[in-house]
């Protein structure tokens, strides 16, 4: 068992994390967010456009 525990606030230190962390830690733990990664199916396969449109994971090249 991992000593962390994802669901505990104590478990990160997000007074030190930098923006990319903490937008990913809220992202992550999103219900609807949770529920549209889950409908991918495949997780190693890249997530289509309209996904990462959607929950704004494009980032500037």
């Amino acid at each position: 068992m991992s000593k962390f525990e994802w669901r505990s606030s104590e478990a990160y230190d997000l007074d030190h994390a930098a923006d990319p962390n903490l937008a990913w830690e809220c992202l992550r733990r999103n219900p609807d967010y949770q529920q549209d990664y889950q409908s991918l199916g495949d997780p190693e396969a890249c997530a289509p456009s309209e996904f990462r449109n959607d929950w704004g994971l494009v980032f500037r090249g």
